[in-house]
């Protein structure tokens, strides 16, 4: 292992390049001549990877035969050429010019000819993964370029996680250049645990099932893990994808989570630009669920997002935003849904209850964003005109019950006298077995 943190400083250039060199020091040798695959995060992720692109070129640049980038989008839009400039810092001369060699592939989801099959993790060992939750053959499939190189090294920010419980190291993997079959069936097992009680726990049934998919690649693989804070890198870890991410979930614990000694029964989360449909932003509910009082409400603001998914929007056009046990009691009906369109829409809707067919949330989800009041109704969720919120208005409040998150979506936040980790946890996973599928 390579790598160290703080919780109260960012690394300078200088460490961060001291402890990629210290890392890359045997691989320099060994992949002289070699072909290497970096991957990436996309721009809906936040964190220095102009930084890291600079400092791969320089340590691996004309020594490698290739050094090559995979954008990581699970079932996100394909970045364009222009944004990608942007995440890695580079303008469109400097890629014809100086890193005229690097070529830089976006996960093309969208087309079957993407993926190879690595094989399936049986029944019963899902079983025994999930904790009893789910039992059924998930096929493992994986971006085919990942097996065109000598090295694969993941470079990606650790933050906490609506659906893992913290993202990165082997996420990058699945569901980063994935096929649908693991991005549904982790995103749906994270759903019957619920986003509320996993968020921000280390140890998952959904981190052990994509350990265990990743398992299945059999390229080197090499992880980058870091994590950001306020534009920078607080630390960095670099070793297998398991042990790497491992430091730097512990790491992200620390400095990614908020502690507060009280709920709030008003939530104003002011999402940033690089979340632009509801798909992303919805990070703005997931981080901030656990301080909302029983009746509250979150308000997602974000006057510049105009659509619910460019994906998925057309299904959640039909589904709309549920609990989970709304989808649980009409199985039937919803089944044949892509259950990772049905995850996304009950961890935006949170926790609640669903008996003798009328459904209670837990709280209120409010959009105050682009799309239209009659969108937002039809797929139960709740409208503020934009306009209408000034967010310095909402400042300084806590003592009303009323809280401001200028940035949000990336700091979680608890009650400090809130009990976490396992144990939670699976009391939640025991509620929804009576659901098995």
């Amino acid at each position: 292992m390579t790598g160290m943190g703080f919780t109260d400083r960012l690394l300078s250039e200088g460490e961060v390049k001291a402890l990629m060199a210290d890392a890359l020091a045997l691989a320099q040798a060994q992949l002289a001549g070699k072909r290497v695959l970096i991957i990436i995060p996309d721009g809906t992720r936040s964190g220095p990877i102009d930084l890291f692109f600079r400092l791969f070129y320089e340590l691996l640049g004309g020594r490698a035969a290739a050094l090559d980038y995979l954008i990581a989008l699970g079932t996100h839009q394909p970045m364009s050429d222009t944004a990608i400039q942007r995440r890695l810092g580079v303008s469109a001369a400097e890629l014809a010019g100086r890193y005229a060699g690097v070529r830089i592939f976006n996960h093309r989801w969208d087309r079957p000819e993407t993926f190879r099959t690595l094989g399936v993790i049986p029944a019963a060992e899902i079983a025994r993964l999930s904790r009893g939750l789910l039992s059924r053959d998930v096929p493992v499939k994986i971006n085919r370029l990942v097996f065109e190189y000598d090295q694969v090294i993941i470079c990606g920010p650790v933050f906490p996680h609506e659906v893992v419980g913290f993202s990165g190291g082997n996420k990058y993997f699945f569901p980063g250049v994935s096929g649908g079959d693991v991005i549904d069936f982790t995103h749906w097992l994270g759903a019957l645990i619920t986003s509320y009680e996993i968020i921000g726990t280390k140890h998952t049934p959904v981190r052990a099932v994509i350990d265990r998919a990743a398992a299945l690649i059999d390229v080197p693989k090499l992880a980058c893990c870091f994590v950001a804070r306020e534009g920078g890198v607080a630390g960095l870890f670099i070793d297998t994808p398991e042990a790497a991410w491992s430091q730097a979930a512990d790491l992200s614990a620390q400095v990614h989570i908020h502690y507060v000694d009280r709920s709030y029964h008003q939530v104003l989360s002011v999402m940033p630009p690089l979340y632009d449909d509801l798909w992303t932003a919805a990070k703005g509910m997931y981080k901030l669920e656990p301080v909302v009082a029983d009746g509250g409400e979150v308000i997602i603001y974000a006057p510049h997002i105009n659509e619910i998914s460019y994906t998925h929007g057309r299904i959640l056009d039909e589904i709309g935003y549920h609990v989970r046990d709304y989808f649980l009691k009409q199985w039937d009906r919803f089944q044949h849904y892509p259950w990772g369109v049905l995850a996304h829409s009950t961890h935006l809707r949170g926790m609640g209850t669903y008996l003798d067919g009328v459904e209670r949330p837990r709280i209120q989800v409010t959009l105050a964003t682009g799309i239209p009041r009659e969108r937002c109704e039809r797929v139960n969720l709740g409208y503020r005109d934009p306009a209408t919120i000034d967010p310095a208005a909402w400042a300084g409040r806590e003592d009303e019950g009323i809280l401001l998150v200028p940035h949000a979506g990336e700091m979680l936040y608890r009650r400090r006298d809130e009990g976490r980790g396992e144990e939670i946890m699976l009391d939640s996973a025991r509620s929804a077995r009576s659901w098995r599928l």
